[in-house]
C-alpha cells in the first residue's frame, strides 16, 4: 500500500494536479486547445518590443495539469512564427505541429510530451500585422516624439501575441519581463511600474489567475498621476492632467462599487488613457483599464465608460464566460453594475436618463436586426464565427434589462443579495448560462415554474427578440426634452429654446428624437444656435454627424472628415462610414477619407470598415 500511495503522488506530481483537479473544461468553440484534458496554470513570458520590425521576440513557459495519460498539449496560435519548443528549461528542442490556418481562429500548436513534461517554453515571434497588436507612429501620438504600441486581446487576439490557450474557460496566474527600447515606459494587466526604467526593463507580476483575453502589454511615453493610494490614471505627458482631472471620481467609483457587492479583488485600479486609435471605449484589463480618449468632454459627463469598466473587476474579470457565446454573463451583469455605480454617485435622476438612452439603443438595435433574429438571443450559438463579428449590443443592454426586469421582481435588496453571493461564490472562476441559471433558481426562483412563466425566464435568455415584461424607463428629464424638440419641430427657433442645466445625455436623446427629414435651414438653425459641429465632446459630435450625413448638411462636412482622420473608436468610426455608403456622393467621401484614414486605425476597426466598403461596390 505504502508503494501504491508513493505511486500514486509521483504521478499526480507528474501531472502537475491533484484529483480534484482533474475538471472535464469543456472544448471552446473558439478555440483549439485541448482544455478538456490539459490546462495552463501560469506563464512565464519573456518579451523583446521591437519597434523597427513592429515584432515582439521572446518566449513563453508555461506550467500545466493534465488527466493521466495526456501525451499532447495544443495551444492556439495566429501569424505566430514558432522557432523552437523546449521542455523543463533545457536546452533540448522538442518536435511541434503547426496545423492548417483557419482564418480568424489561426493555426494550432500541438506539442508531444513526455511524462516527465512539467512546463513547455516556445520561443517565438509576432508578425508585423498581428492583429491585437498596434503599432503607432510618433506622428500618430499626442508627444509627436515617441512610438507607442497596445494590445487588444479581447476576444480571440491573445493568440496572436501570446502562444496560449486563448479561452475564457482557463485561468492562469502570469509574470513577465519586457525590454522596451530606454525612456519609454512598459505597463501590463498586472502590478506595474509608476515611473520610466532607464534601461528599460520591466518586470511584471499577476498572482491572481486571469483568462488570457486579459492579457495586456501598452508601451510609450506615458506618464502617471496618483487618484489616492490604490488608483490612479497613466496618459501620455501632454493628456495626463487633463485625464487626471477627468477621471479623478475613480476612488468614489471604486467605493461606491465595494459598497454594493463587495472588496474590490485586485489590489490597484489604474486607468491608462490611450492614443486615438484604441478601437474601443474602454478594455477591463485587470488593474488597467484602457481607455479612449474621448471620454475626455472636460465636464465628466462620459465617465460613466469608467464606471463599466471597473464594474469588469466583479463580473467579467472576477466571475467569467465560459466562452463566447456567454458573452452577456460579462457584459449584462457590467452595463447593470455600471447604472448602479452612476446611481449611488450622481443620482437616480442621472442614472435614469443613462438607462433610457439604453432601452432606445437596444429597441433599434431589435428593430435593425430583426425580433426574430438568433444573434437578438442572450444565449448565443456562434456556430464559428468570429466572436467579434458578431457581437452587438444585444449582451450589453438586454443582459441589462434582464437583471433590471429581475431586480423589479424580487426587491432590490433581495437581487442585490443575490448578485453580490453570486460574485463571492463564482470568484475567479467560469460561468455558463447554464450553471448561471441553476444558481438563479436555487437561491431566486426557488424551481418555482410559476415564477419562472411570470418572469418569462426561458424568453429572456434562449429566445430572439425583447419579452414584453422588459420594464420601460421614464426618465422626468427626457420629458422635458421632449417638450423642447416638439417647439422646434413645430416651428420655434432653436434659439428660442428652453435647454438651461442639459447634459450630454439630454443633448443626445434631444438629436436622436430628431426626425429624419428635417430640412437644411432647421439643421442650419440648430448648429448656428448651439454649435453641435463644433463641439468637443464626441459623444455629441457623433450624433450630429451622423444626422449631417443622413441629410447631406455639407456645412458639417469638413468636422466629419477631421474625426474620421483623428479617431479610432470603432463605435463611432463604423457607423459613420456606414452612413456615408449609403449615397453614391457619400460613398465617394468615404473613400476619399479612409484612404488617409485606415492606416491609422486598429486593425479591428479598419476590418469592420472594410466590410462595409466592399458592399454596394461600384
Amino acid at each position: 500500500m505504502r508503494r501504491f500511495l508513493f505511486l500514486l503522488m509521483f504521478a499526480l506530481i507528474l501531472t502537475g494536479c491533484m484529483p480534484d483537479r482533474y475538471k472535464a473544461y469543456p472544448n471552446d468553440p473558439a478555440s483549439f486547445a485541448n482544455v478538456d484534458v490539459l490546462w495552463v496554470t501560469h506563464m512565464d513570458l519573456d518579451l523583446h518590443v521591437d519597434f523597427k520590425t513592429h515584432v515582439l521576440k521572446g518566449m513563453s513557459s508555461l506550467d500545466f495539469g493534465r488527466r493521466p495519460g495526456v501525451d499532447e498539449m495544443v495551444l492556439d496560435t495566429r501569424l505566430l512564427t514558432i522557432k523552437k519548443v523546449t521542455f523543463n528549461h533545457s536546452a533540448r528542442a522538442h518536435s511541434f505541429k503547426l496545423g492548417a490556418a483557419k482564418g480568424d481562429f489561426g493555426r494550432a500548436l500541438t506539442i508531444p510530451l513526455d511524462d516527465t513534461t512539467r512546463n513547455v517554453q516556445v520561443y517565438y515571434s509576432t508578425s508585423p500585422n498581428a492583429p491585437a497588436l498596434q503599432w503607432l507612429e510618433p506622428q500618430q501620438t499626442a508627444g509627436k516624439k515617441h512610438p507607442f504600441l497596445f494590445s487588444q486581446s479581447e476576444s480571440i487576439l491573445a493568440r496572436s501575441w501570446v502562444p496560449c490557450q486563448d479561452t475564457p474557460e482557463i485561468r492562469f496566474t502570469y509574470k513577465a519581463t519586457v525590454q522596451v527600447k530606454p525612456g519609454l515606459l512598459a505597463l501590463m494587466s498586472a502590478s506595474n511600474p509608476q515611473k520610466i526604467n532607464a534601461d528599460g526593463l520591466y518586470h511584471f507580476e499577476m498572482d491572481q489567475p486571469v483568462p488570457s483575453y486579459l492579457l495586456a502589454l501598452a508601451v510609450g511615453d506615458i506618464a502617471f498621476k496618483p487618484f489616492d493610494a490604490r488608483s490612479g490614471v497613466y496618459a501620455e505627458p501632454s493628456v495626463v492632467e487633463q485625464a487626471a482631472a477627468e477621471l479623478n471620481d475613480t476612488p468614489r467609483m471604486i467605493a461606491a462599487a465595494e459598497d454594493l457587492y463587495g472588496p474590490y479583488r485586485w489590489g490597484r485600479y489604474d486607468i491608462l488613457v490611450l492614443p486615438p486609435s484604441f478601437p474601443f471605449g474602454g478594455m477591463e484589463n485587470p488593474r488597467l483599464t484602457f481607455a479612449t480618449p474621448t471620454i475626455l468632454a472636460g465636464d465628466k459627463s462620459l465617465v460613466s465608460l469608467v464606471a463599466h469598466e471597473l464594474a469588469h473587476s466583479w463580473s467579467g474579470n472576477l466571475v467569467t464566460n465560459a466562452n463566447w457565446n456567454n458573452t452577456w454573463l460579462n457584459e449584462g451583469f457590467t452595463n447593470y453594475f455600471e447604472l448602479r455605480i452612476m446611481e449611488k454617485l450622481y443620482g437616480r435622476s442621472y442614472e435614469e436618463m443613462l438607462a433610457q438612452l439604453e432601452y432606445q439603443e437596444l429597441k433599434n438595435t431589435i428593430a435593425r436586426m430583426g425580433k426574430d433574429n438568433p444573434d437578438t438571443r442572450l444565449a448565443m450559438q456562434l456556430n464559428g464565427r468570429n466572436p467579434d463579428e458578431s457581437l452587438s449590443n444585444i449582451a450589453y443592454d438586454k443582459g441589462c434589462y434582464f437583471l433590471r426586469m429581475s431586480e423589479k421582481y424580487f426587491t432590490r435588496a433581495v437581487f442585490d443579495s443575490f448578485l453580490q453571493g453570486y460574485f463571492n461564490k463564482f470568484a475567479f472562476h467560469s460561468m455558463t448560462t447554464k450553471k448561471f441559471l441553476a444558481y438563479y433558481r436555487e437561491q431566486l426562483t426557488h424551481n418555482d415554474t410559476r415564477v419562472e412563466h411570470e418572469l418569462q425566464l426561458r424568453t429572456w435568455i434562449f429566445e430572439p427578440g425583447l419579452p414584453d415584461n422588459c420594464p420601460v424607463p421614464d426618465s422626468p428629464e427626457f420629458q422635458k426634452v421632449d417638450k423642447q424638440r416638439t417647439v422646434f419641430l413645430e416651428g420655434g427657433n432653436a434659439s428660442t429654446l428652453n435647454t438651461q442645466g442639459w447634459t450630454t445625455q439630454h443633448w443626445l436623446y434631444f438629436l436622436q428624437g430628431l426626425p429624419h427629414n428635417l430640412t437644411i435651414a432647421q439643421m442650419k438653425s440648430l448648429d448656428m444656435t448651439f454649435g453641435f459641429t463644433k463641439s468637443g465632446n464626441s459623444e455629441i459630435l457623433f450624433a450630429w454627424l451622423i444626422k449631417a450625413i443622413n441629410r447631406q448638411y455639407e456645412p458639417a462636412y469638413p468636422a466629419l472628415k477631421h474625426f474620421l482622420l483623428t479617431v479610432g473608436r470603432a463605435k463611432f468610426v463604423v457607423p459613420l462610414y456606414a452612413a456615408l455608403n449609403r449615397t453614391k456622393s457619400g460613398r465617394q467621401m468615404a473613400l476619399d477619407i479612409y484612404k488617409q484614414a485606415r492606416s491609422g486605425y486598429h486593425p479591428l476597426t479598419y476590418k469592420a470598415v472594410d466590410r462595409i466598403l466592399k458592399k454596394n461596390k461600384s
